[in-house]
């Protein structure tokens, strides 16, 4: 597994390297220095009195900057080992930010089992501005290459993929990209930066559905770009300040509560999906798991190189029809049916249906998200409670 942080002596130097859990708690969020609260205070305004015109005290207007959202920023920067980051709206907000940086006729290269809202950003919104875009198997590196053209101005990579669970070389992505001078930007929602930090293996950006894991308690939507290139942040700020997709400072403080147990809760997640990855694997109404954790795993190797544990995400394929997996969906108790994922409680859905509806049948299909594949967001709750919903749904679903 990769380490976190550098181990390091005081002998060896005089200012340590915070560990990654103790900048979960403190990057960004230093006490108030008026009264002494422990938390970054909600900034409820909209603007800011100047001392005199344009001697602004470093805020002006609260959509181009609020002190609760820079609190949040500069946590998540923190925590991706980034230099910059922007909060906004929510994740589909980061990521068009990102196509903002694009002009008509260039091209990007996806994942062909990219998140459906990402998919249907791309295809449904940008196409009819003149952008390009080629759905391919980004773990095949040949694939990519071929997809790559003079116009290709950008790679937009998951790992783990939603929901296949595919894992991306990230330094190999990038160097691709770098290699024909586009960028590389790796949507790090599934594996938070508590397991992964794809700047350190050469992305220039890092996205986030704070919604998700960040959060953590599927209260809050969100959503974060973070960089070292000054440049690309500069302009996320013009285009985030002049769009106006800004989160607001109460969803700031609830994330950033949220990021504070972001490593115990990642751990309990880690734990809970490893092991009903090893018993669907070995269920005989089970035809195939996907989680990275597993040695069966195509990508095991490259996820024990690249990831400090495996994450919270499992998805399988039962050996059932589309109507009894539907009815397996719809049977869980512990597991709430519905979207999204990331938070505390366990939730379970049907991709074919649900987050990847908006795709093409045919397309979908193609990229192997077949009817009877199962998505679950494995929470943190009692892992026995967990397997025995699963048992028991299976029981009265498949035939």
């Amino acid at each position: 597994m990769t380490q976190r942080q550098p181990e390091e002596t005081a002998e060896e130097s005089d200012e340590l390297s915070r560990r990654f859990e103790t900048d979960t708690i403190h990057a960004g969020q230093e006490p108030d220095e008026e009264t002494g609260a422990i938390m970054p205070p909600i900034y409820a305004t909209s603007t800011y009195v100047q001392d005199g015109p344009g001697e602004d005290r470093g805020y002006e207007y609260s959509r181009t900057g609020n002190p609760t959202r820079t609190a949040l920023e500069d946590n998540l920067a923190a925590l991706e080992g980034g230099e910059h980051g922007r909060a906004f709206a929510s994740g589909m907000a980061a990521i068009n930010t990102v196509l903002n940086l694009l002009e008509s006729g260039d091209h990007v290269i996806a994942g062909d089992d990219v998140y459906g809202g990402t998919h249907r950003l791309f295809r449904q919104v940008y196409e009819d501005y003149d952008l390009s875009f080629s759905f391919v198997d980004t773990t095949n590196h040949d694939a990519v290459q071929e997809a790559i053209c003079p116009e290709t101005e950008l790679l937009w990579v998951e790992t783990p993929t939603n929901p296949l669970m595919r894992v991306n070389d990230i330094a190999t992505l990038s160097e691709i990209a770098h290699d024909h001078d586009a960028l590389c930007a790796v949507d790090n929602t599934f594996a938070t930066p508590y397991l992964q930090r794809p700047l350190e293996h050469g992305a220039d950006i890092v996205s986030h559905s704070l919604t998700k894991y960040l959060g953590g308690h599927s209260d809050v939507v969100g959503g974060a770009l973070v960089t070292d290139n000054e440049e690309l942040d500069e302009q996320f700020g013009f285009y985030q300040n002049s769009v106006g997709a800004t989160l607001d400072p109460f969803a700031c403080f609830l994330i950033l509560r949220g990021t504070k147990t972001l490593s115990v809760r990642m751990d309990r997640h880690c734990e809970n999906a490893q092991t009903l990855a090893n018993r669907l694997a070995d269920h005989p109404d089970v035809d195939t798991v996907y989680y990275p954790g597993l040695e069966s795993h195509p990508a095991h190797g490259l996820a024990t190189e690249q990831m400090d544990k495996f994450g919270g995400m499992v998805s399988f394929e039962l050996a059932a029809s589309i109507d009894e997996t539907a009815d397996f969906v719809s049977e869980t108790d512990v597991f709430a049916l519905a979207e999204s994922l990331g938070g505390v409680e366990s939730l379970i859905e049907q991709p074919a249906t649900m987050t990847h509806a908006s795709i093409p049948r045919q397309e979908r299909l193609e990229a192997g998200l077949t009817d009877g594949l199962v998505r679950i967001s494995v929470g943190i709750e009692h892992i026995e409670d967990l397997w025995d919903d699963i048992e028991q749904a299976i029981d009265a679903a498949v035939a």
